[in-house]
């Protein structure tokens, strides 16, 4: 049986990290078989790439050299981790996927949306996650929180203009893509947000039949 392909989503701290630990525990209590995996990144080559674009002393990099070595990454990713683990039966827990490339560099480059599309049939062809969790919040707040965990990538130095628009990028995803998407407020507290993970997450899980019981 294939596997399943999880994503997480959301703007600079939403707390990606804490939650993906959460759904972690979760599929572990399932009896879930996963790997946890992220992008750009996942591989050695793919974590060069990651290096380039994240490196707060690139001081300009095209939009489009931009565009093209987050799909050089994913292609590399898909190949070598992704594609395998999923054929294996494994499922496949990513933080964040093909939908940060339409957010951030759609949303928050203006980037070509027809474009990101073409890249993204000849990268993946029909793959699509099973479920993707977005962790919305205010990117004011989101950025405060980014900003006291310590220096900032070459992301985390745009201005809050550029994160709202990728935002409303990622919630106009999930508006289209209703029976995959799921949208939690990160706002919350920690606790909170857990509980309504764990909730939602099996909820989901349950009516997409993936539930792993």
């Amino acid at each position: 049986m294939k596997g399943k392909f999880i994503t997480i989503e959301g703007v600079e701290g939403v707390g990606k990290s804490t939650n993906i630990a959460n759904i972690e525990a979760f599929l572990t209590a399932h009896g879930i078989d996963f790997i946890r995996t992220r992008e750009p990144g996942g591989t050695v080559i793919a974590e060069k790439i990651r290096e380039l674009l994240l490196d707060p002393d690139i001081e300009s990099m095209g939009e489009l050299t931009e565009l093209l070595l987050v799909f050089a990454a994913r292609a590399e990713h898909l190949e070598k981790v992704i594609k395998p683990a999923l054929s294996r039966g494994v499922w496949v827990l990513c933080d964040r996927f093909t939908d940060a490339t339409f957010a951030y560099q759609g949303g928050g480059r203006g980037l070509s949306l027809t474009s990101i599309e073409v890249l993204q049939q000849l990268v993946q062809g029909e793959l699509r996650p099973d479920l993707t969790v977005i962790l919305d919040l205010d990117p004011k707040v989101g950025l405060a929180r980014a900003r006291e965990r310590g220096e900032l990538d070459r992301f985390e130095n745009e201005a809050q203009a550029f994160f709202s628009k990728v935002r409303a990028a990622y919630l106009s995803i999930a508006a289209s893509n209703p029976e995959r998407c799921l949208v939690i407020d990160a706002g919350q507290s920690l606790e909170q947000v857990k509980q309504t993970l764990e909730m939602n997450l099996l909820s989901k899980l349950t009516y997409l039949g993936i539930s792993g019981e």
